[in-house]
């Protein structure tokens, strides 16, 4: 054989050998939820009526059901998937007990900001709180749905309506379901309309928020019907339990969302499309309080609500558990990780984003 035909043939097995295993993400985040109860589980502290908003007949029912001996215990009954399977088969970031700290950027610690830093990486200091303002700033899902093998497999489905302005769907043109929409008769699936219909009888949580279950269903019909190779599923309940005081509404919610990403991660590996070629990142926007006056706020003024944390799994990823002694991690660094997953460089284009998580996309988390 020639030497040239031998390097083309090397080259080509070279670049073959350099494509990405993980060929879809899926992207979910967890409006405040807080680390603490990521790994340690119920907090005793705030199961009563004075600090957790909990009624007295409903206290001793919710210990036997969140309570534990061990930190383990508790964690694994509040999110037994979690705990169960992407414990054992990825990576977990931001148990500060064990020094792997992970925080937002952002001054604010709210959730526009928040947000906007995940899927931008990078923090705008002219975001400052929560006005559903169309983002001035191309989101990692933006960017990857005009890449090359993305267009029109972007999709994503929240419980917050701010995320329309959040991905700036009328800049993006990207296909998201959020709550109270009211779509024009045939823009959107039959299954998205029955969800929107059913949206105007059952009252929302807030005026921009209703139940997850919404944005869980509607996240089973774009993913059917549009194939995403990249999907956020913002998932919200948490903070809005959070901030009515009710600890035990929080933690029915925690263990819920944690039941809505079992079915999902199901589902997507019960299809040859996504089994085995897809990665799972989840992250909150922002952390909370920690004290029992001011468990349910987070801001600029709460001590500690910049404290958040980082879950991901997927092939090429090491199963390494939960993480010890790391470097300190940011939430602005998960735009560059989505797409350094699957084989883009965010910061090419965006050179001020912040690096990908190298435990994750570099040699050391393989």
């Amino acid at each position: 054989m020639k030497i040239p035909a031998l390097l083309s043939l090397f080259c080509a097995a070279s670049l073959a050998g350099a494509q990405p295993a993980v060929k879809n993400v899926l992207l979910v985040t967890i409006d405040g939820l807080r680390w603490q109860e990521l790994f340690t589980g119920a907090e005793d502290a705030l199961i009563n009526k004075e600090h957790g908003g909990v009624p007295e007949g409903a206290q001793a029912g919710l210990r036997a059901e969140f309570g534990g001996a061990t930190a383990e215990a508790r964690r694994e009954k509040l999110m037994p998937f979690l705990w169960g399977t992407l414990a054992r088969q990825g990576q977990l970031f931001g148990n500060r007990a064990l020094n792997s700290p992970v925080a937002v950027s952002n001054a604010e610690r709210v959730s526009y900001p928040g947000y906007n830093e995940i899927l931008t990486g990078r923090v705008d200091p002219l975001i400052t709180n929560n006005t559903p303002r169309p983002n001035p700033n191309v989101t990692v899902l933006e960017w990857l749905h005009g890449r090359p093998g993305f267009a029109g497999r972007v999709a994503a489905s929240a419980a917050w309506n701010v995320f329309v302005p959040i991905i700036n769907v009328g800049r993006s043109r990207l296909p998201v379901f959020v709550t109270l929409q009211r779509s024009a008769p045939g823009a959107v699936s039959p299954r998205i309309a029955e969800i929107e219909r059913w949206m105007q009888d059952i009252p929302p949580i807030s005026a921009s928020e209703s139940f997850d279950a919404f944005a869980y269903e509607a996240a089973l019909d774009l993913i059917a019907t549009h194939r995403p190779r990249v999907f956020l599923l913002a998932l919200g309940e948490p903070d809005e339990w959070a901030h009515a005081g009710r600890y035990d509404r929080y933690l029915d919610s925690i263990r819920r969302c944690d039941r809505f990403i079992r079915q999902l991660w199901e589902i997507l590996q019960a299809q040859p499309e996504y089994r085995g070629t897809t990665a799972l990142v989840i992250s909150p926007d922002h952390g909370r309080g920690v004290l029992g006056a001011d468990w349910t706020s987070h801001g600029r003024k709460i001590p500690r609500s910049e404290e958040t944390w980082l879950v991901a799994m997927g092939p090429g990823i090491a199963a390494r558990g939960e993480r010890r002694d790391t470097a300190p991690l940011h939430q602005a660094q998960i735009a560059a990780t989505v797409s350094a997953l699957l084989g883009e460089d965010f910061r090419a284009a965006f050179p001020d984003a912040a690096p990908p998580v190298s435990d994750l996309v570099g040699p050391a988390g393989r």
